[in-house]
């Protein structure tokens, strides 16, 4: 599983990180820095935990 990030749609609310921290790179004011994750087995409800919670829905399942 992969999940995308909109980088010009992330406002900085880190519910992503919240989510799952293992996964998501975030600068000092919760700003996603990468634009593509490879979620490692075994990690995909917390994926996809994290791709609901994005108020912006800015993280998309690929």
């Amino acid at each position: 599983m992969e999940v995308s990030i909109d980088l010009e749609k992330c406002a900085g609310h880190a519910r992503c990180y919240a989510a799952s921290p293992e996964l998501f790179d975030l600068d000092e004011s919760g700003y996603a820095l990468n634009a593509e994750i490879s979620v490692p087995d075994g990690d995909e409800p917390a994926a996809r935990e994290a791709v609901a919670s994005c108020p912006e829905r800015a993280i998309h399942e690929r």
